[in-house]
């Protein structure tokens, strides 16, 4: 794929989940790109995929601009981006302007990958930890795949409306309000007494530069995104350890305590594994959910691509628990966490 074909097609996921701005920009790129400048030289270096399945060069670019915008050292470009109303043609001119008079930071940004903690997809992890909780009344110890900084790892101190009921913790840090259809999860709120993660490189929210990567990738035209994570980043303290997740996980699975249920979590981290990871890090969770036992339960709640869009472009989150071997295919998500469609909790064995 040319660097171009990258800007376009991901100017289309973009919009299609809710940024025109993004849409904008990154068609600006494709269209404009100053292909003698040495950032186009970097890139065009890269090898392999190059779009959101692989390196991921044009959200690269489009978070070094917003990390331009989101740390004031591009005045001029802030000046042009939401909320403010430009014509194409300015921003395209304040963008290719900012390039050129800011390409060491470009340079430096670009070399590393993309990463984001979409805290609203917590909203599925808080209706699948109360399903959990309706079959084991047992206080959590909770383990996180690819946790990036952990914003995930928090779920039980946000709160979640939807429509009829609010499950929300005293003084909840935010409040997730999804676009929610379907039946209601059960109104239980796990009690959690111990949560950790694992990523291959784990940001710490109370760092500065850290807390930049995380903010400047989120799109610049939804501000909830970034008032979301910000609040969420501010009280995140789970600790993330650095390192490939099914080996940690191998660890984590022999210290879960008796007297608590196992929650092992991960939401669009998994389909980034290799295939043999993968299924390495299923044989292992199955043969840990062969030993449990109702004073030491085992849950595995996902949200991943399935690759099935039937019901719109999202992921299918689901459940299983042991003893017992239950699989609850709980419903979809969007990847966002903007809605969710709940189908309950049926058994498929």
């Amino acid at each position: 794929m040319m660097l171009a074909e990258a800007f376009q097609h991901q100017a289309i996921s973009c919009e299609r989940m809710g940024s025109p701005f993004m849409g904008r920009l990154l068609r600006i790129l494709a269209e404009h790109w100053p292909a003698d400048s040495a950032l186009a030289q970097r890139l065009a270096q890269f090898d392999g995929d190059i779009g959101p399945a692989g390196a991921s060069l044009p959200l690269r670019t489009a978070g070094g601009l917003h990390a331009l915008v989101l740390t004031a050292r591009a005045p001029e470009l802030a000046a042009l981006y939401p909320p403010a109303q430009v014509s194409d043609e300015a921003l395209r001119e304040g963008v290719l302007e900012a390039l050129d008079q800011h390409e060491a930071f470009m340079l430096d940004w670009v070399e590393s990958p993309p990463q984001t903690n979409e805290v609203r997809r917590s909203a599925a992890l808080i209706a699948g930890a109360a399903v959990t909780a309706d079959h084991f009344d047992l206080p959590f110890m909770v383990s996180e795949l690819g946790a990036s900084a952990g914003l995930n790892l928090m779920w039980d101190r946000y709160g979640l409306s939807l429509p009829g009921v609010e499950m929300t913790p005293p003084d909840p840090v935010i409040t997730l309000t999804p676009d929610w259809t379907g039946p209601l999860p059960p109104h239980i709120r796990p009690v959690v007494t111990e949560r950790a993660g694992v990523d291959l490189n784990p940001l710490d929210p109370g760092d500065p530069q850290d807390l930049l990567r995380l903010t400047a990738y989120l799109w610049p035209d939804q501000p909830e995104r970034l008032a979301l994570t910000r609040a969420a980043a501010a009280v995140t303290d789970a600790p993330i350890h650095r390192g490939d997740a099914i080996d940690w996980l191998a660890t984590r699975l022999a210290s879960a305590p008796e007297g608590h249920l196992h929650l092992i979590q991960h939401t669009v981290a998994w389909q980034y594994f290799p295939a043999d990871v993968q299924a390495r890090g299923r044989e292992m969770i199955e043969a840990a959910g062969a030993t449990a036992t109702p004073t030491r339960p085992l849950a595995w709640l996902s949200m991943e691509s399935d690759g099935d869009t039937t019901g719109g472009i999202g992921a299918a989150l689901v459940l299983r628990l042991w003893p017992g071997g239950i699989t609850l295919p709980l419903g979809r998500a969007d990847f966002h966490g903007r809605w969710i469609r709940w189908d309950g909790a049926r058994d498929t064995g």
